[in-house]
Order: structure tokens, then sequence, then C-alpha cells
């Protein structure tokens, strides 16, 4: 434990035994990465290797962390978000073993020190959320270019600056796509965050969602997620969309389409889900009704522009925990949550642990792939292996209790034919 405190960057050591029992809770729903801890005790893939983790620091990525460090591997994690840090499952971490570089609240000079911290770690593998590790070891820390065997990245943010740094011939270790997984984007994204969204904002605001209209920008799995947790919710539901094919889906599922600037007229609450930035400006918020809530689900705290609400407003007050009211200068008042950061997260737990189990076994997983592989891959971004995807949706179902039909031979041999 000292030595990884005193290599770490943390707020209170002194918490960690309440974030330990954090970490045992979610543990004791995560029955996939049980499973994989196990076969990595028993393996040790990261035997002598070094792994930095850049995620949201709750207990269920302490958990993914604790799993690779039974697979044999140093470990350090950095936050991927200062407002979703729990200082007490970072100490946790620590009085394990773990170095770990973040604190709740964490300024923009503090984030980016924290990250240079860990990346002194000198990782042989990393995780990523969003891109930042990536980015800064490409952009300022090429020392590393040469340690790094490869990582794994987290969400659709991430993977959209990977894919362009590709494009560019910047990439220069091998990446591998989870969030373009089967078992992440259609159950963590959508299930995960159409929960864990309406957990932070229902907690946050203490208000009723039946009766009012929600508007969601961005209709891709995450949207699909919070505009179907809305409907059951009672709301009446706006989808806005630039893709028109998405556009459609949201239609025909019951929903109705409409433009921001049209949207921004009736919404009572506003939900950001594009990966874009300025979705939310200064024309909507003028147009707002009195009292509308907006927050954000997209990666970055971007999608709302910040900037131009303080610019149109007359004051500004917190009103409530992870809630500001801006005073417009029409006399109206709107007001933002967790400073248009991710909602979920920032004011809430982020996804149940039984979502984030499947998301997770995928790192893991991928990570030991990195490793078995490492000589046949190119600096490029990757799909997970089709192998890695079945092998979590089946140790899910067999968690469940659940069993399914095989193929016979037979359909087998029809399935691979072209002749009657």
């Amino acid at each position: 434990m000292m030595s990884a405190l005193n290599e770490s960057s943390i707020r209170n050591i002194s918490l960690a035994p309440q974030g330990q029992l954090k970490i045992d809770w979610v543990k004791e729903h995560m029955p996939v990465l049980n499973e994989i801890r196990g076969e990595f005790e028993r393996d040790k893939p990261f035997a002598g290797k070094r792994v930095v983790i850049c995620l949201h620091l709750e207990a269920k990525t302490a958990y993914l962390a604790k799993v690779i460090q039974a697979g044999g591997a140093e470990v350090a994690v950095v936050a991927s978000n200062p407002l979703s840090t729990q200082d007490d499952v970072v100490a946790a971490l620590v009085a394990g073993g773990v170095r770990a570089f973040a604190w709740y609240g964490a300024s923009a000079e503090e984030y980016k020190g924290h990250l240079h911290r860990a990346l002194d770690f000198a990782p042989d593998l990393i995780i990523d959320d969003g891109g930042d590790l990536v980015s800064e070891i490409h952009a300022v820390r090429r020392d590393l270019i040469g340690k790094v065997m490869g990582g794994a990245e987290e969400t659709t943010t991430g993977i959209l600056r990977l894919r362009a740094m590709e494009r560019d011939g910047r990439l220069e270790f091998p990446m591998i796509a989870v969030n373009d997984a089967f078992c992440k984007y259609l159950f963590d994204n959508r299930y995960g965050t159409g929960q864990s969204v309406w957990d932070g904002i229902m907690r946050t605001t203490n208000l009723v969602v039946a009766g009012k209209t929600v508007v969601v920008a961005g209709y891709g799995w995450c949207g699909k997620g919070v505009a179907m947790r809305a409907k059951g919710l009672g709301a009446r539901v706006i989808a806005c969309e630039v893709d028109p094919i998405k556009a459609i889906e949201a239609w025909m599922d019951g929903f109705e389409v409409m433009p921001m600037a049209e949207a921004a007229e009736v919404g009572d609450m506003f939900i950001t889900v594009t990966g874009n930035k300025d979705v939310i400006t200064g024309e909507h918020f003028a147009a707002m009704k009195d009292g509308a809530l907006m927050c954000n689900a997209g990666h970055f705290d971007v999608e709302i522009s910040k900037p131009e609400l303080e610019k149109i407003s007359t004051a500004k007050r917190k009103v409530r925990n992870n809630i500001e009211e801006f005073g417009l200068k029409n006399g109206r008042k709107v007001y933002l949550l967790a400073e248009g950061r991710l909602v979920n997260l920032a004011a809430g737990d982020g996804h149940p642990a039984e979502v984030m189990d499947m998301t997770f076994s995928l790192q893991a997983l991928s990570l030991r792939y990195l490793i078995e592989q490492r000589s046949g891959l190119e600096a490029r971004v990757y799909n997970v292996a089709d192998e890695i995807d079945r092998k979590v949706a089946k140790l899910r179902l067999a968690s469940l209790g659940l069993d399914i039909d095989k193929l016979t031979p037979e359909q087998e041999k029809y399935q691979s034919s072209w002749a009657e």
C-alpha cells in the first residue's frame, strides 16, 4: 500500500474503507468479470506489464482495475472526467496497491497534470475513454510511442478521434474500438445510458418526468436509450437529429422529430447525446420556456454552449447541488445540470453494474488479445474480435441461468450453401 500511496496523487486515503464497500457491492453484481478474473488469476496474461486505465473513477471501474491487477499487471488509474471521480473509491484502489492520479473537482490544470503523472508510469497497455490519453501520448508524450503496445477505447467520441488519427496517418499503435462491439453498444449505450441518465436527472432535480416534454438531441444508441426511458416515465419525447435515417427511426419508434430551433420553444427538459459541439446555443436558450432544464450525456462538456449561455445571462447562481440557474435577458430562467458534463456520472453513479460487467469484460479480454496478437497487429483501429464479443454474451447468459438453441449440422450446412 505505501508504495502505491507514495506514488499517487489522491485526496484522502482515510476514505478507503467506504470506497471498498462500494467495490465489494459491484463485484457481487459483475459475474462475467468474476469469471474472467478467475482465468486471469490462473494464466497471468499481464505478468510484467504496466496498464494505465483512463476511465470514470467509480466502483465498477475500480473492479476492472482489480481484475487486470489479478492478471499480473501493475496498474495505474487516472480520471477521464473531473466530476465523475469518487474519492473514496480511488482511495480504496490505492490501499489495494493500484496507483491513482485523480480527485473530484480537479481543475483543468490539475486534470492535465494527472494525465501526465499517469503517463510517467510508462504503460505497456492503456484503456482510454474519450481519447485524451491517446491524444496526449501522440501530441506531447512521444517518448512513450515505442513502449505502448496498444490499447482499447471505451466511447463513441474516442473512436471518432482515433479514426481521424488513423485517417491522417497519425496513429502509431493499435487500438481496439470496444464501443463498437455488440455487447457494448446494444446494452451499455442503450440500456446503461438510458437508465443512468434518468437516475442522475431525477436524483438531482427531484422533479416529476411524467407529463413533461423531453427533447433528446441525438438518436444513436445512447439517444435511443434515453428516449425509451423518458417515454416509460410518461414524458412526451421529441428527437432532434442531423441524420435522416436515424430521424426516420425515431419517428417510427413513436417520437416526434423536429429541428432544435423548433424544439427549443416547447421543451421542458433537454438532453444532448450527440458527441458533437454547439448542439444547444444562444438562439435556443433565448427561445426556451421559463424553467427549462438542460443536461448533457455526451462525453465532453461542449454540446451545450456554456460560453454563449454565460454571454446572454444577467445572473447566475447555484440553486441545488449540481444545478445552476441562469437568468436570461428576456426575464426567463433556465437551468444547467452538472456543469454540462456527463449528467449520469457527474450527478450520479453511472451505468448499472450488470451492464458495465459486459463492457468491462470486453475491455479486459481486449487487452489480453493485444498481448496475444501483438506481432500481427498494425497501428490502426480494430474492432473487438468476434470470439470475444460472443464469449462475453455466452458468459452473461450463463450467469442468468439461460440456455439457447443450437444449430444442427444440417442447419449449418444449409446456411453455408448456395444451392437449394
